[in-house]
């Protein structure tokens, strides 16, 4: 038997013997995963360079302490598989290798992710992982990966369920703890199956760098934020630790005013999504930087309870979102989806809901006191006794924090 079939062999006896008793990794992704991703920004131009600086970015802005921990590399930095089918990375982009680029995001203090595919080739055209998963699987544990996004190009004829599943048990047969982002479009509703197999998963198709508007493709259609956000509806109940909706990368600080930048963030942190930023961290604005450093906003995103928020109301071209928090807390929202300016008014005296699916009660009419904290602002704003009167400008947000005061100890 020639080399190369024994580690055909081998590889296959090992799928063999682990695929009876795989599961995804447990214990990741208790709280949506934080990070960057290079397709937004560079698509296939991609280098060990790039993501070298920007480790380095996200450290040195601040990022990194934000809770930002994941850097990932995207499509295009393969380029074939050697006599033995093991994947190839790109000589020239990447001379080191990608272990040792690993390695350096490791020395950062961060974690690192890389890209495949579950069909014949990756949506830029590269070598696929349909037929090597478990190949690839040992390959991603060698070089230290974190984290792998698996995309749905070319994957004519195959069952979404099966091949991502296949996946889940080349990775956990190679042994070695990584979060598993299924990139699937939402075209088989991961949603009802995908919470044992990875732990996030894409909801709809990719966005567009647009916070109101769709892109046509012709065959196919990417979204602005706006029409991303309403395909949330009706997705809830599948989120939570460990398993979430992703509603795709963001766009924040691609070119989108500060006023969408703020809301496109404070909407994805309301849905507790992933937060993947897809910017050229090298060259921010102070402006992305602080809405995409906002810890107050990050905490409603990073809750421990990994409940996702809800539309309650529209009124007016304004929604009202509402999200549990732990403590007895709420993440009160209102959406401005129009261009021009808006005023609300919020008669606490008369705000009463009861989140059935969390068994939540959102409740200012009793006579109890609440705390009203303005996130953006990052103030306290007043208290449920006084009605809030508050102006919206156009696509952008009123993020608020609504605590219970705490009563004061008798002396």
């Amino acid at each position: 038997m020639k080399f190369t079939k024994k580690i055909a062999f081998s590889v296959m006896l090992i799928a063999g013997i682990s695929s009876a008793n795989a599961q995804k990794f447990e214990g990741l992704a208790k709280t949506p995963p934080m990070g960057w991703n290079s397709w937004n920004k560079f698509a296939c131009n991609v280098s060990e360079q790039l993501i070298k600086e920007t480790a380095d970015a996200m450290v040195s802005s601040g990022m990194k302490d934000a809770g930002y921990e994941y850097v990932v590399i995207d499509d295009c930095w393969q380029v074939k598989r050697d006599s033995l089918g093991f994947i190839v990375a790109d000589p020239d982009r990447f001379p080191s290798g990608i272990k040792a680029l690993a390695d350096y995001i490791h020395s950062k203090g961060l974690k690192f992710g890389i890209y495949s595919c579950a069909g014949a080739q990756t949506c830029g055209g590269r070598p696929a992982s349909r037929g090597h998963e478990y190949q690839d699987a040992l390959s991603y544990a060698k070089w230290g990966v974190d984290y792998l996004k698996y995309d749905w190009c070319f994957t004519e004829n195959l069952n979404a369920k099966g091949a991502y599943t296949t996946m889940r048990d080349a990775l956990y047969s190679a042994g070695r703890p990584i979060v598993f982002s299924l990139c699937e479009w939402g075209d088989n509703k991961p949603w009802l199956w995908a919470d044992k197999v990875g732990h996030l998963w894409r909801t709809t198709g990719d966005i567009y760098n647009c916070f109101d508007c769709v892109k046509d493709h012709g065959t196919w259609k990417s979204w602005g934020v706006m029409q991303i956000l309403d395909k949330q509806e009706g997705l809830r109940q599948y989120a939570g630790p460990g398993h979430w909706n992703d509603p795709d990368m963001m766009q924040v600080g691609n070119g989108m005013p500060v006023n969408q930048e703020r809301a496109h963030f404070t909407m994805w942190a309301m849905l507790a999504a992933p937060l993947i930023s897809g910017n050229d961290l090298r060259n921010m604005s102070s402006e992305t930087l602080n809405v995409l450093t906002n810890k107050e906003v990050i905490e409603i995103n990073q809750d421990t309870l990994g409940i996702q928020g809800f539309k309650y109301a529209v009124k007016d071209s304004v929604e009202t979102w509402l999200k549990p928090l732990k403590n007895n807390e709420w993440a009160l929202v209102y959406l401005n989806r129009s261009k021009s300016q808006k005023s609300i008014s919020v008669d606490w005296k008369n705000f009463r809901v009861n989140d059935e699916f969390s068994g939540r009660l959102f409740d200012t009419t009793t006579k109890d006191i609440f705390i009203v904290r303005d996130l953006w602002l990052k103030k306290v704003i007043g208290d449920t006794r006084k009605t809030l009167q508050a102006t919206i400008a156009g696509e952008d947000v009123l993020c608020l924090k609504i605590s219970k005061k705490p009563v004061k100890k008798q002396k």
